[in-house]
């Protein structure tokens, strides 16, 4: 027996009402569960077995304790005295204070982005399922949310990132719905991720203004707002709260003529059209892509460039936006191309063909993914250096100042006053826990611990602990 047809509330002027199907209801949550399930055991895996591609998850959770502990964001990990909002502007992240009041471990931090990352699943997977039908759009939300810029951004642990993937998400679908305001709304908010999102606000900001005179006033003031606000973080707070009295990534910039070389800028830019179906490259939400684009090929570090990264994360929803938004909307039968609303709908070979390449970037990479670990038994099995690794944080007494590798930073950070042992720090710590196994050694640890710490702060130290590798010596 067929089921009578529900009816619903209709969209504002602009759009066209969705039909509420069961595919529309269930598949959106269900790719939301799976990739926080996924992202969040992957955080989990890396933090029980030792994985620590950088030292950035130690320092985003020395952040979350500071505000969980109502203090301003000092972060020793990365010098004396220095504030994080010095380094990048990112002030939203005081929402980690609830998170850290609940769960004060840096795995908590993993699971907050792997959700972030879910929930930015549902309006992108909700919007392709009504423009496109259920099967295709489960397929492009599937693509999304399993996105070579998801995978890589969570195994690398923590960024602030992770707040602006759920704000574009719901900012671009809000747009494709014709609910400009909304679309403003949540755009708003990502001038306080970091500072050069204040510039993909601004261009946001100009794509709401050129949809139509009646939006103008919206567009520039949310172009105005994302300007402003990049001017204000990067030239006048970040300096001030810096404790150099700059913006410490000025250098990182090389010439723009360097923006097409080397070869690997070049791929990163196709696998972001790719995943675009390529014929998102119609659409003007593909500008959105720019201002990331551009700081990260001028720059000079080779790990702007790639997509094995964290960088990519912000871009994914741009990408899927921009596929939606040229494949149009199978209701109407219409597109947008660049500024024009009343293109005819792509035919349908083009169609299949976008979509292909859009899930083809996913089901391509898939081998070379991150979350294939989180389905092999064996990487869940602990690793013999996890009980020297617990010895070695238990050698050390609570509340000392630390002074540790990256290996074990962001487990020593609830527990301690953690510095890296590494770092620009004058401060002389209590005690000192190295990794001989840590990348931050070059194959060269020293002899004797006690006796090269004794040499880096000038004091005498005694050791209490070696073993698995670790080494824990003290002040005498």
């Amino acid at each position: 027996m067929s089921q009578a047809p529900e009816t619903t509330r209709p969209e504002r002027p602009g759009t066209v009402a969705a039909a509420p199907t069961r595919a529309r209801r269930l598949v959106p949550p269900v790719l939301a569960l799976l990739g926080t399930l996924a992202y969040g055991l992957l955080g989990t895996q890396q933090f029980r077995n030792l994985v620590a591609l950088s030292w950035d998850l130690g320092i985003f959770t020395q952040l979350a304790r500071a505000y969980g502990e109502l203090r301003a964001p000092i972060v020793p990990i990365k010098g004396d005295a220095v504030n994080l909002l010095g380094d990048h502007f990112h002030p939203l992240l005081v929402l980690l204070a609830p998170v850290w009041w609940i769960w004060p471990s840096g795995e908590a931090l993993l699971w907050t982005q792997a959700l972030l990352f879910g929930l930015s699943a549902i309006p992108l997977t909700r919007l392709a399922i009504d423009r496109l039908g259920p099967w295709p759009g489960a397929a492009v939300g599937a693509a999304y949310v399993f996105s070579f810029g998801l995978q890589h951004a969570a195994s690398v642990q923590f960024h602030e990132i992770a707040f602006a993937v759920p704000l574009l998400a719901f900012s671009l679908t809000a747009l494709l719905r014709g609910r400009m305001c909304a679309a403003a709304l949540w755009a708003a908010p990502l001038v306080l991720v970091k500072e050069d999102l204040g510039l993909t606000v601004a261009v946001l900001g100009l794509v709401i203004a050129l949809r139509g005179r009646e939006h103008r006033r919206l567009g520039a003031v949310l172009a105005a707002w994302g300007g402003a606000w990049f001017v204000l973080a990067t030239f006048v707070v970040l300096p001030a709260l810096n404790t150099a009295g700059q913006y410490d990534y000025t250098d990182n910039l090389g010439s723009p003529l360097d923006v097409l070389w080397p070869p690997v800028k070049w791929l990163t830019t196709a696998m972001l059209l790719a995943l675009a179906g390529g014929i998102g490259a119609r659409s003007p939400l593909i500008w959105l892509l720019v201002p990331t684009l551009a700081w990260r090929f001028t720059g000079t570090v080779e790990f702007y460039w790639d997509w094995r990264w964290h960088y990519d994360a912000v871009l994914m929803p741009i990408a899927i936006a921009a596929l939606l938004d040229a494949l149009g909307d199978r209701r109407t039968g219409r597109a947008t191309a660049w500024l024009r609303t009343d293109r005819p709908r792509p035919a349908r070979p083009v169609r299949a063909v976008a979509l292909s390449l859009c899930a083809a970037v996913t089901l391509v990479l898939g081998p070379q993914l991150p979350l294939l670990d989180v389905m092999r038994p064996q990487a869940w099995e602990p690793t013999w250096r996890t009980e020297p690794a617990a010895g070695a944080l238990e050698a050390v007494p609570e509340d000392a100042v630390l002074a540790v590798d990256i290996t074990l930073m962001a487990q020593a950070v609830p527990d301690h006053d953690v510095q890296w042992l590494h770092g620009p720090n004058r401060r002389v710590p209590d005690c000192v826990l190295g990794d001989w196994y840590a990348f931050s050694w070059n194959g060269m640890p020293p002899d004797d611990l006690a006796v090269w710490a004794q040499q880096e702060w000038g004091a005498p130290y005694r050791a209490v602990y070696d073993e698995g590798g670790f080494a824990v010596v003290c002040r005498s």
